[in-house]
């Protein structure tokens, strides 16, 4: 191969002042990889083009580099290159951007799309480029195909048979027929007609030649072909349209790969769908409160993955996990959560339900993999939602849906087993039905600890209450601490849940006006708005129906009034809120244990409505329907539950659940009958007793019923005016509730050694052992 003669190339085609290189070159190859070269320079500086592009076209020929200077702007060209590859790097090895636990968004391909970088490296935009292109190609050849033509018989036999300039003719499929004309006598490239049968063609084209008068050396070639048209294409495309998209469903949905597992069976069913967080909450233990002692129990579980050895050195072992319990909207969730946002490891979250699926297998399989992942990002904390869902008892049958769940259950308590001291990898897990969850699953060594978190006390409402009026715009001269405790106290029996709600149906109803703060009021009407329902002031009542109301209402507020045991009432409103026509709020007292007398006033309490109708009217009516079911409930939990009857005796057994079916009773068919006529003795006695104070008391509830017919809702002024001062003491401030208990506010100091429980401490200790010797 001879040597070439020097040339000089520029890139000044586009316009950018560089300079002249010589360039010795071998051939046209050569000569055509350094022009081009040269031109792809200039695409990759203006246009961002895609780095690994980039690498292959702005790279000067193998040979050469010595005749090219490295000038400024081309190593900037090559570092700027190099950092697209560590980002991509990055990308694909599970950095921040990694689909697992990164932010999937900035590293989406129609995002680098629109900020110029060709995201032709990301496996979704070529899959989707392709089928973008395989369309337009279909689409381009069905419709820009030009068929030809369409004549009939007659046409054909006239203008092109008898004229002579009939080339030949094309039988395509039996079905029609392709005139091809001599060149250059018809502007047509071709014509063509239908035929009904090629016998018919044939006999029919005889006729006619032989009715033209032409010899049969000089008569039309017929040529007979099979093509594909398309139309069998064109059926198919619906069904593979079908199939694509549940394709791409069952590869993008829970089944589907990038979900935080590795490697599965069809399309990747067996993979977890665990997901691990990384920095991505912004929830932190400051924004849980009511629940200082959980709180503490997970700080210290925190504390055993950072500063292992503080333990170690004693001779204790980190516990395997911890089962969180309680009733719904107590903060299970939110604690994990707010765990994950203050632990500097990481943190995998999953829900029970996801590991159960339609296929035989999958939920083994998917456990199998999120402890793989565990141990592999370990130390680290894992997060089971739910758990109930996977953990139920076991030997209830053996159907189906029970057996797979059963052998989940298994792999569950099997790689839990596997886990030592030395894994540092912390379990938790949050359900409010521990009663149905398996033993085996609850015994030490594997959930060690069973955190309980109950609904909160009024400090911990006060605390919760702090948190949530943090966010909300209110004035300056309100003080959210005095507030929280005021709300605090008007709130008994609420969850976390619940005072989120409160708060946020607080601000909706101040935009709702247009104020421009939150104050108290709006907090007293979403608290009605919570307890309940919507008012509703539109719904039309009769004013028959409207006084059955308002006497109603009068009874259990009269009821209230003079026994000792029943709740302090706050307000009565004959307005229709949620379901029912009327609406009376109290305020109950923190307790934790009733005895017999508190219990029976409370059914006097609740019956106040049916006997102030049953007085005043002479009959009754449905709207004490959830008043008697309430009275129901506690009559034979008291007997059935407490042992608070002398016949039955000191017994106690479990009710059903409601909306669960007792399968078996726990006690004979006499035991229930004799249970059956003690509730129903409890419920008259509670009757008889209503009844006969009311009668005592017919005036104060003709007052009340009057005022409030006339005026909608009272308060207690309202009903200490008309009353009088009620006879027995009774509690409404926050103060008042709290007196006794050691402090106004929750007791929120940390332990000695978890006062730095998010931080490594080993320098200290070191620090303290030097000192100790010294």
């Amino acid at each position: 191969m001879t040597a070439g003669i020097g040339r000089l190339v520029s890139a000044g085609v586009f316009g950018v002042s560089r300079r002249l290189r010589l360039c010795s070159l071998y051939g046209r190859a050569a000569l055509r990889e350094c022009s081009s070269r040269s031109i792809t320079t200039h695409i990759c500086q203006s246009w961002r083009w895609n780095p690994c592009l980039s690498s292959v076209f702005c790279k000067p020929p193998k040979g050469f580099e010595k005749y090219f200077q490295k000038n400024e702007k081309d190593s900037g060209s090559k570092n700027g290159s190099g950092n697209a590859k560590e980002e991509e790097t990055q990308r694909t090895s599970g950095g921040p951007n990694n689909r697992k636990d990164g932010n999937k968004e900035e590293s989406a391909w129609w995002r680098r799309l629109q900020k110029g970088d060709f995201p032709w490296d990301d496996k979704d935009f070529r899959n989707l480029a392709i089928l973008a292109a395989g369309v337009a190609s279909g689409f381009l050849f069905f419709y820009l195909h030009d068929p030809g033509r369409e004549i009939n018989w007659k046409e054909f036999v006239h203008l092109y048979l008898a004229r002579g300039v009939v080339d030949r003719l094309e039988v395509v499929n039996k079905r029609f027929v392709r005139v091809i004309p001599t060149a250059g006598t018809t502007p047509e490239k071709y014509v063509w007609f239908n035929i009904g049968s090629v016998d018919r063609f044939e006999r029919n084209l005889e006729n006619a030649q032989d009715e033209l008068g032409i010899e049969q050396a000089q008569r039309t070639s017929v040529i007979y072909s099979s093509e594909s048209d398309g139309s069998f294409l064109m059926s198919l495309i619906p069904t593979l349209l079908l199939v694509g998209f549940l394709l791409f469903s069952l590869r993008r949905g829970a089944m589907g790969p990038g979900r935080g597992g590795r490697g599965g069976g069809l399309f990747g069913v067996g993979e977890t769908t665990a997901k691990i967080l990384k920095g991505n909450i912004d929830v932190k233990f400051k924004d849980v409160a009511g629940c200082e002692e959980a709180k503490l129990e997970i700080m210290e579980f925190v504390n055993f993955l950072k500063n292992p050895k503080q333990y170690q050195d004693l001779g204790a072992k980190i516990p395997r996990g911890a089962m969180l319990t309680g009733p719904p909207g107590t903060g299970k969730t939110l604690l994990a959560k707010a765990t994950a946002g203050e632990a500097n490891v990481p943190f995998i979250t999953v829900n029970g339900s996801e590991f159960l699926e339609m296929f035989v297998g999958v939920g083994p399989a998917r456990v199998r993999d999120m402890f793989a992942m565990a141990r592999k990002n370990a130390p680290c904390i894992l997060f089971i939602d739910e758990i109930d869902a996977v953990g139920r008892k076991r030997g209830r049958g053996n159907f189906g849906g029970q057996s797979e769940q059963e052998n989940t259950l298994n792999q569950l308590l099997v790689e839990m087993d596997g886990f030592n001291s030395s894994t540092n990898v912390v379990i938790l897990a949050g359900t409010n039905r521990p009663d149905i969850l398996d033993p085996a699953l609850m015994r030490p060594g594997r959930f060690d600890r069973q955190i309980y978190i109950g609904p909160p006390d009024i400090k911990g409402r006060a605390s919760i209450f702090k948190v949530h009026l943090r966010p909300l715009k209110m004035s300056e001269s309100l003080s959210k601490d005095a507030l929280s405790r005021k709300l605090a106290a008007l709130t008994p029996g609420f969850t976390g849940a619940d005072i989120a709600n409160v708060c946020n149906e607080a601000a909706l109803i101040a935009a709702r006006y247009l104020q421009d703060y939150v104050v108290e009021k709006h907090f007293e009407q979403a608290i009605e708005r919570v307890i309940g329902g919507l008012e509703k002031k539109t719904q039309v009542l009769q004013p028959e129906e409207k006084r059955t109301v308002a006497y109603h209402e009068a009874g259990h507020a009269v009821v209230g009034w003079f026994l000792q045991h029943a709740d302090p009432l706050l307000k009565v409103s004959i307005i229709p809120r949620g379901k029912g026509l009327g609406y009376a709020q109290y305020l109950p007292k923190e307790q934790y244990l009733y005895t017999r007398e508190q219990l029976f006033d409370r059914m006097c309490m609740m019956l106040g409505g049916r006997v102030s109708e049953q007085l005043f009217f002479g009959r009754i009516t449905t709207g004490a329907q959830d008043d008697l079911k309430k009275v129901t409930q506690s009559a034979y939990a008291q007997i059935v539950q407490f042992g608070m009857s002398e016949k039955v005796g000191q017994v106690s057994f479990d009710l059903p659940r409601q909306g669960e079916m007792l399968a078996e009773k726990p006690y004979s068919e006499a035991t229930a009958e004799l249970i059956d006529q003690e509730a129903r003795n409890l419920i008259n006695s509670a009757f008889e007793r209503t009844l006969e104070l009311l009668t005592r008391c017919k005036d104060q509830v003709e007052k009340v019923a009057k005022r409030l017919l006339e005026k909608e809702v009272l308060e207690k002024s309202d009903m200490v005016e008309l009353l009088g001062a009620r006879p027995f003491p009774e509690k409404s401030s926050y103060e008042e509730f709290v007196e006794g208990t050691g402090g106004f506010e929750e007791d929120t100091s940390l332990p000695e050694g978890l006062k730095d429980w998010n931080q490594e401490r080993e320098d200290v200790q070191e620090h303290k052992r030097q000192e100790n010797i010294s």
